[in-house]
Protein backbone atom coordinates (compact mmCIF):
# COMPACT_ATOMS: atom_id res chain seq x y z
CA UNK A 1 0.00 0.00 0.00
CA UNK A 2 1.41 3.41 -1.33
CA UNK A 3 2.20 5.82 1.93
CA UNK A 4 -0.84 9.22 1.56
CA UNK A 5 2.74 11.40 1.10
CA UNK A 6 3.38 9.45 -2.17
CA UNK A 7 -0.77 9.79 -3.37
CA UNK A 8 -1.34 12.71 -2.19
CA UNK A 9 1.61 13.93 -4.23
CA UNK A 10 0.13 12.09 -7.40
CA UNK A 11 -3.22 13.15 -7.15
CA UNK A 12 -2.64 16.90 -6.46
CA UNK A 13 -0.94 17.48 -10.13
CA UNK A 14 -4.59 16.10 -11.24
CA UNK A 15 -6.81 20.00 -11.61
CA UNK A 16 -9.92 18.15 -10.89
CA UNK A 17 -8.67 16.30 -7.98
CA UNK A 18 -7.33 19.88 -6.10
CA UNK A 19 -10.42 21.32 -7.43
CA UNK A 20 -12.48 19.23 -5.54
CA UNK A 21 -10.22 19.13 -2.65
CA UNK A 22 -10.48 22.77 -2.34
CA UNK A 23 -14.26 22.52 -2.47
CA UNK A 24 -14.29 19.92 0.49
CA UNK A 25 -11.96 22.53 2.97
CA UNK A 26 -11.38 22.15 5.61
CA UNK A 27 -12.87 17.85 5.56
CA UNK A 28 -9.76 17.95 3.54
CA UNK A 29 -7.75 19.04 5.67
CA UNK A 30 -8.88 16.91 8.71
CA UNK A 31 -8.70 13.71 6.60
CA UNK A 32 -5.15 14.17 5.23
CA UNK A 33 -3.83 14.96 9.14
CA UNK A 34 -6.06 11.91 10.30
CA UNK A 35 -4.32 9.66 7.46
CA UNK A 36 -0.65 11.10 8.39
CA UNK A 37 -1.70 10.19 11.74
CA UNK A 38 -2.51 6.87 10.99
CA UNK A 39 -6.00 7.09 12.97
CA UNK A 40 -9.13 5.60 11.23
CA UNK A 41 -12.49 7.50 11.31
CA UNK A 42 -13.71 6.01 14.47
CA UNK A 43 -10.33 6.52 16.15
CA UNK A 44 -10.72 10.31 15.65
CA UNK A 45 -14.17 10.03 16.66
CA UNK A 46 -13.19 9.13 19.69
CA UNK A 47 -10.58 11.24 20.90
CA UNK A 48 -12.84 14.37 20.01
CA UNK A 49 -16.35 12.44 21.64
CA UNK A 50 -18.27 12.32 18.89
CA UNK A 51 -19.42 8.82 16.32
CA UNK A 52 -17.83 8.09 13.03
CA UNK A 53 -20.12 9.24 10.90
CA UNK A 54 -19.72 12.96 12.15
CA UNK A 55 -16.17 12.86 10.64
CA UNK A 56 -17.40 10.99 7.70
CA UNK A 57 -19.66 13.81 7.02
CA UNK A 58 -17.08 16.34 7.78
CA UNK A 59 -14.68 14.77 5.42
CA UNK A 60 -17.16 14.22 2.44
CA UNK A 61 -18.40 17.86 2.64
CA UNK A 62 -21.64 16.68 3.51
CA UNK A 63 -21.91 19.10 6.56
CA UNK A 64 -20.32 22.37 7.80
CA UNK A 65 -18.69 22.19 11.19
CA UNK A 66 -18.59 24.43 14.10
CA UNK A 67 -15.60 26.34 15.20
CA UNK A 68 -15.95 24.81 18.78
CA UNK A 69 -15.81 21.35 17.18
CA UNK A 70 -13.49 21.66 14.27
CA UNK A 71 -11.10 23.13 17.40
CA UNK A 72 -11.74 19.50 18.80
CA UNK A 73 -10.51 17.95 15.97
CA UNK A 74 -7.21 20.39 15.47
CA UNK A 75 -6.41 19.40 19.29
CA UNK A 76 -6.76 15.99 18.81
CA UNK A 77 -4.70 15.75 15.39
CA UNK A 78 -2.23 18.28 17.14
CA UNK A 79 -3.17 21.00 14.63
CA UNK A 80 -4.49 24.53 14.78
CA UNK A 81 -6.86 26.82 13.20
CA UNK A 82 -6.20 29.25 10.72
CA UNK A 83 -9.45 31.31 9.73
CA UNK A 84 -9.13 34.12 7.63
CA UNK A 85 -12.09 36.51 5.47
CA UNK A 86 -11.14 37.32 2.12
CA UNK A 87 -13.41 40.18 0.17
CA UNK A 88 -16.01 38.90 -2.57
CA UNK A 89 -14.87 39.88 -5.66
CA UNK A 90 -18.04 39.84 -6.90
Amino acid sequence: MPKFEDWEVEKIKAPDFLAAAEELEPGYQVARLRMLRGLTQAQLAKMVGTRQPSIARLENGSSTPSLSFLAKIAEALGAKIEFKLIPDTK
